[in-house]
């Protein structure tokens, strides 16, 4: 089995975006035995709200990203408009979908025909939980979605397997109304509860870690 040597490679980058340039770190895992080989999945992760201290430096996009690397994927975490060197201002969900969109066209750009792995936490759930249809993810990761800050009432379920961890003492986002949403929507996303659980996953990090890995591990690559 071939194995990870060291931590990945980090590019950061100024993308295109519908708003102006976009932050963007682009990290790419060094794997024994696949040097050169052609990339089959990549990963986009979404941070959280931008209003309230959301980047791309977010210790659960962080999570979520070195996960998806993990398993042998790139990720890129970028910054929505507005936050850090990222043009443009807030727009209340609406132009943060087409940023999100934006950088996943450069990853397709940058690996032709490689699979979408798509995540967020809190506000960038909830952006993530909005685009996946139309972005076409293979795989969907939401940390805490963020439905109270973003109307996700119209959303299009994704086709592809979906998941949703959500801490059960959130104090942001009300964890039994993440839990309503998610199973009524069909078809409804594997759901793992973290009991204890705020949330930033304050001490709970390695849980989440392990319930992405675990979910991913369990899908046929």
């Amino acid at each position: 089995m071939s194995a990870i040597l060291r931590p990945p490679l980090a590019q950061r980058l100024m993308l295109p975006g519908p708003a102006g340039a976009l932050q963007a770190l682009v990290e790419t895992p060094v794997i024994e035995g696949r040097e050169g080989a052609a990339v089959t999945d990549f990963g986009v992760v979404c941070h959280p709200h931008p209003l309230y201290g959301g980047t791309l430096d977010n210790k659960v996009v962080y999570t979520v990203a070195r996960a998806f690397q993990q398993l042998g994927a790139p990720a890129i975490r970028f910054n929505f408009r507005g936050v850090g060197s990222s043009a443009g201002t807030y727009d209340e969900g609406r132009g943060e979908s087409e940023d999100a969109l934006a950088v996943i066209d450069y990853g397709r750009r940058t690996w032709p025909g490689a699979r979408l792995w798509l995540g967020g936490f809190s506000f960038g759930g909830a952006v993530a939980a909005r685009i996946a249809a139309a972005a076409r993810a293979t795989r969907l990761v939401m940390v805490a979605p963020g439905i109270t800050k973003i109307d996700v009432g119209d959303i299009l379920p994704p086709a592809c397997p979906w998941l949703v961890v959500q801490g059960d003492q959130d104090e942001v986002v009300p964890a039994q109304l993440v839990l309503d949403w998610a199973r009524s929507l069909v078809p409804p996303p594997q759901i793992r509860v973290i009991a204890g659980a705020s949330h930033f996953f304050h001490g709970r990090i390695n849980e989440l870690r392990t319930a992405v890995l675990d979910f991913m591990h369990g899908l046929a690559h």
